[in-house]
């Protein structure tokens, strides 16, 4: 087997696995009861199989230049998608549309009922 039949094998799975990956979030979006764990579950397997599919993209490509743009493209998926799912999910709860006998720890709770002042949208 040559190093082309090799990469093309190893590009055809990670394209299969984002794809699953992908799915996988577009299910756990439909299914999951909840705000937060839909948030979870449309965060998680989608940067992960985002990050599959760019994987055997740059592994098809085989340019080191279109790699390294896609390595940019996952280091900024990897900073920006937690950070606004975490902003999205704390603005949710802040405005009542969390449900809280849901949750296994509720940290949140304490910490916006000692602090009265503005809050900014409800």
């Amino acid at each position: 087997m040559s190093w082309s039949v090799a990469a093309d094998v190893v590009a055809a799975v990670c394209f299969l696995l984002g794809a699953f990956l992908a799915l996988v979030a577009a299910i756990g979006i439909l299914r999951f009861p909840e705000i937060l764990a839909r948030m979870h579950s449309g965060t998680k397997p989608q940067v992960i199989g985002l990050i599959f599919m760019l994987v055997g993209l740059g592994t098809q490509l085989r340019d080191l230049a279109a790699t390294g743009l896609l390595v940019l493209i996952v280091l900024f998926q990897l900073v920006t998608s937690p950070v606004a799912t975490h902003m999205m999910a704390r603005a949710t709860f802040r405005a009542g549309q969390a449900r809280t006998d849901l949750l296994a720890a509720d940290e949140l709770s304490p910490a916006l009922h000692d602090d009265e002042g503005p809050r900014g949208a409800p």
